[in-house]
């Protein structure tokens, strides 16, 4: 028997649609890296790195060459995380090419 655990929903709004993602309250907790960091940033952050690790990996180990359009996406994608976390990809992850 697991004794329950607290969970928060959070909203996701795009052009085309909303949709909703329940996570474990304690998990958004442990995953902020700064106290004054909102459960909302920390969920933020989370998405856009699991964004520019799926264009990465798409863009360099994916089966053949990647095209053009996927070469750009992944640029752009990873200038925002640069953005966003004052670092690049490869310095947060170890993980060049």
């Amino acid at each position: 028997m697991t004794d329950e655990v607290e969970t928060v929903t959070f909203s996701v709004d795009g052009p085309d649609g909303s949709d909703d993602v329940e996570i474990p309250a304690g998990l958004v907790d442990i995953l902020g890296e700064e106290d004054d960091e909102s459960m909302a940033q920390v969920v933020a952050d989370i998405a856009l790195m699991g964004f520019a690790n799926r264009a990465h990996t798409l863009a360099h180990h994916g089966e053949g060459d990647a095209s053009d359009e996927l070469e750009a996406i992944e640029e752009s994608t990873l200038d925002l995380f640069e953005e966003r976390f004052g670092v690049t990809y490869g310095e947060a992850t170890g993980h060049s090419h």
